[in-house]
């Protein structure tokens, strides 16, 4: 009898520790690995449909994790939406509603577009008011990490990431590309030092590095790790080795005579074939897997929350054509979905979600609320946030119903007008502020967006019309205004040269690069160098 109690003592024992070890285990904070990657479209996964990207690592975590099929950005293009990740506000209430560096007002005629409108001034960097998802985070004890891109200020304005909350800064400035080194060392980033080993390397590779150099340094520590990548943004960049991968895909799959169509500015590219494209989005998934190597190499990975997802849609129009976006129309810069709509992916380790798919339409304001909530942080309530916690949805639950509000007064380079757009449930309103017009859509029957049905539902249009103006009147924001000097017959002679001549040009650039003997350059951007780095 004495030793049954005895054996009941013991088993108590060790009960009693395995819960408070559990209970110690949950109760310490989570870490935060926050990715970002620049310009890739809603399909430009495999995960999301694509049959030519090929994106194991990411396509993994998504299937791990949460997939938000309605998610979005809160801009189509980069600027605007990165600042309401950063803030969790819409575009029209932090008042930084166009990329950095664009122009504006009467210096918008340098340019050369003869659009109608002269599109509004805007705010050039993050507000230093705002309160930020890492300073929050920084308040609660985290150890902050930026690398990438940042494109939200410079260091005259004090609106680097050191200046917002980032204890760490690698490679984040005011440029919006690669542009002094490309996508292969040496890079020539004023906030990245290049090393000889790395000669050759990818620079989403080096962000990676840096990044998982990051994570061992705090891995006693609990940490946000921002990885936000240049890639793949222009000018798009690639090894032979893949390039060549991705030609012979094409070819395999069959390369159609005609690969771009007119859309109502510019030319937008009609299929996803761009094997240099494939090959820079194939290198951005390779960084990735790295950085998740670390964490559980770490035994960090079942106590960090991940999240996945674009600053706006892929390029189908503009800069280099990159991409098609399947079943949505236009892409980065456009009002469509393709200009919007993004991957958006949130993984948490101790939920079983299992690649759960979840509609409700959601928003890139929303991640920041969704984190804190996850890391049981209150919200600072000096600070307003648009975004609500997707938490309950993670769970199994519901949110309430809220309208969805995009602001870009302004041209994109890639074909976009100026528009204002308002979602509820289904139904899309698009606001065109160059004639007033409205388009309506029921995005659940057409979600390729080829019939405006607002002629068919008045009182519809009227109400979302109405609430969505009466919010940017709330909101206090910009607009553009009519261009005095507007020669309309130079706009369409503009149109008239972007389909007899940039179209038959872009077409040769296109057939071009999938030749067999196609090559770029001496050193393919000096990817030639690279001789492989152990990263972990």
């Amino acid at each position: 009898m004495k030793d049954i109690i005895s054996i009941l003592i013991v088993l108590l024992f060790f009960s009693s520790c395995n819960k408070a070890e559990k209970k110690e285990t949950v109760s310490k904070k989570p870490n935060i690995l926050f990715i970002v990657v620049d310009d890739l479209g809603y399909a430009d996964l495999s995960v999301m449909g694509s049959k030519y990207y090929e994106t194991p690592n990411i396509d993994g975590l998504a299937k791990s994790g949460t997939i938000f099929t309605n998610g979005y950005a809160a801009c189509a293009v980069c600027s605007p939406s990165r600042a309401s990740l950063l803030n969790g506000q819409f575009t029209a209430r932090h008042g930084l509603t166009q990329y950095e560096g664009a122009k504006f007002g009467q210096a918008w005629r340098k340019l050369n577009r003869h659009t109608k409108l002269l599109p509004p001034e805007y705010k050039h960097h993050l507000s230093h008011d705002d309160i930020t998802l890492p300073e929050v985070l920084k308040e609660n004890g985290y150890a902050t990490f930026f690398a990438g891109k940042w494109h939200l200020g410079n260091a005259e304005d004090k609106s680097l990431p050191t200046d917002h909350g980032f204890d760490i800064n690698q490679g984040g400035y005011e440029k919006g590309g690669p542009y002094s080194g490309g996508y292969f060392s040496p890079f020539n980033n004023p906030n990245m030092t290049d090393y000889p080993e790395e000669k050759g390397m990818s620079l989403s590779m080096k962000l990676a590095k840096e990044t998982s150099n990051f994570i061992k340094a705090k891995k006693d520590s609990t940490f946000l790790a921002y990885l936000s990548f240049y890639a793949v943004h222009s000018p798009i960049q690639t090894t032979k080795e893949k390039w060549n991968k991705y030609r012979n895909k094409a070819d395999s799959i069959g390369i159609h005579e005609k690969g771009f169509a007119m859309e109502r500015v510019l030319p937008a590219r009609k299929y996803q074939d761009n094997p240099v494209y494939a090959g820079l989005i194939e290198q951005v998934d390779e960084a990735v897997g790295s950085v998740l190597k670390t964490l559980k190499e770490q035994n960090l990975d079942k106590n960090t929350i991940i999240v996945f997802t674009s600053d706006n849609g892929g390029v189908t129009s503009g800069d280099n054509y990159s991409t098609n976006q399947l079943d949505l129309r236009g892409g980065k810069g456009y009002q469509w979905e393709g200009g919007v709509r993004v991957p958006y992916f949130v993984y948490i380790p101790w939920m079983n979600q299992e690649g759960q798919q979840i509609e409700v339409p959601v928003s890139g304001v929303d991640l920041y609320p969704t984190l804190l909530d996850l890391a049981n942080i209150p919200q600072n309530p000096k600070h307003t946030i648009d975004g609500v916690s997707l938490k309950p949805l993670l769970e199994g639950n519901t949110i309430a119903s809220r309208p969805l509000f995009w602001h870009y007064p302004h041209y994109g380079n890639q074909g976009g007008e100026p528009s204002s757009i308002i979602r509820e449930g289904d139904w899309k309103l698009i606001y065109y502020w160059e004639n007033n017009d409205v388009e309506l859509y029921n995005l659940h029957n057409d979600l390729v967006e080829t019939k405006d049905v607002s002629i068919e539902n008045p009182e519809l249009t009227s109400k979302m019309k109405d609430k969505l103006l009466t919010w940017l009147q709330e909101m206090g924001t910009q607009y553009a205004e009519v261009d005095p000097l507007w020669d309309e017959s130079a706009w369409k002679q503009k149109l008239k040269s972007n389909k007899d001549k940039l179209m038959p040009r872009l077409e040769k650039q296109r057939k071009l690069m999938l030749s067999p003997d196609w090559k770029p350059n001496e050193d393919w951007w000096g990817s030639e160098g690279f001789r492989g780095l152990i990263l972990n």
